[in-house]
């Protein structure tokens, strides 16, 4: 069900950057027992608490016989304080991964009575919340594991950014203010092999278009500039020192990004690992021809079961 999720109020919720959220409140979902070893699990640009429920069961690692997971959502995601519930003037104020980590902070301490957690881990801007837990909260958990995303946002995954905020802006009219035809060859299109679409076109009209029509522009722009702002070094006692962020993390972390993916691509995750503590990081890469999407949302079956697997054999 679309609508069965809980959320906790968080009153006027103090943003980072200055601004407020008037009656906050941050969305949730929680599987399994509230005896169980907790496991935080936070949403990803556009993404909706149901979208993550594919790597939860009891035949998953993530079995809520065995933990108490959390799902959070992003706010600007629908679910939880976005312009599209929210009585505020326009626009909506900035929000961070600092932000969304300290909502989701007080609603696992304050609202589900969790001192500690077995693990953070998340895709893609759930990676990029998965870092700013270890940096912002280091001694909250034991393990952490950020997939297909990255502690912060790389210069060319903001230029990236720019197109699809054009894109967003333009139906207002407005322009970005900025950041903060060759020879095809022939392949494997798993757009038409995996996902059944006929060719290109079909592709981005029912998949693409769909998507985008389905979803609230204010809402998307909202997490796009979380997206583009992540950087977890740009909080205290790091002022913007990278290398010190990662020296910081205490988790032990298994760091998997997509071999193919050109958002998050695996240099970027090398040196956030070869700038953490010894003995704390280790990487491996989803050995996939999915990209991004190879950390999810669930629809290649060959690389859920790799990760499975890599996350059974971490959490021990």
């Amino acid at each position: 069900m679309a609508d069965d999720y809980e959320t906790y109020k968080l009153g006027d919720f103090k943003l980072k950057n200055g601004g407020t959220i008037p009656d906050a409140h941050i969305a949730y979902k929680t599987f399994g027992s509230k005896e169980s070893p907790a496991i935080i699990y936070p949403s990803w640009y556009s993404g909706s608490l149901q979208d993550n429920y594919w790597l939860i069961g009891e035949n998953k690692t993530l079995n809520p016989k065995k933990y108490f997971i959390i799902v959070t959502a992003l706010f600007g995601n629908g679910q939880s304080s976005s312009p599209s519930n929210t009585a505020q003037p326009k626009p909506f104020p900035e929000v961070l991964f600092y932000d969304n980590v300290l909502a989701q902070y007080r609603l696992v301490t304050e609202h589900l009575g969790v001192k500690h957690a077995k693990a953070v881990l998340g895709w893609s801007m759930g990676a990029g919340q998965t870092y700013q837990w270890a940096t912002q909260y280091p001694d909250f958990m034991d393990l952490v594991v950020p997939f297909c995303g990255s502690a912060r946002t790389s210069l060319h995954n903001k230029v990236f950014l720019e197109g699809v905020k054009s894109a967003l802006l333009a139906a207002k009219t407005v322009a970005s203010g900025g950041v903060e035809h060759g020879e095809a060859t022939k392949g494997e299109y798993l757009y038409e092999s995996a996902l059944g679409f006929k060719d290109l076109e079909d592709f981005m009209v029912n998949f693409w278009e769909a998507w985008g029509l389905s979803k609230d522009p204010e809402n998307l722009l909202v997490m796009l500039y979380t997206w583009q702002a992540g950087d977890c070094s740009q909080q205290e006692p790091y002022n913007g020192n990278f290398e010190a962020a990662m020296r910081a993390i205490k988790a032990k972390a298994l760091v998997l990004p997509g071999q193919t993916d050109l958002y998050f691509p695996p240099e970027d995750s090398a040196y956030e690992v070869a700038n953490m503590s010894p003995n704390i990081g280790e990487m491996h890469a989803f050995p996939s021809i999915w990209g991004h999407w190879a950390g999810g949302p669930g629809q290649s079956t060959e690389d859920v079961k790799w990760l499975d697997e890599k996350l059974r054999s971490f959490f021990g």
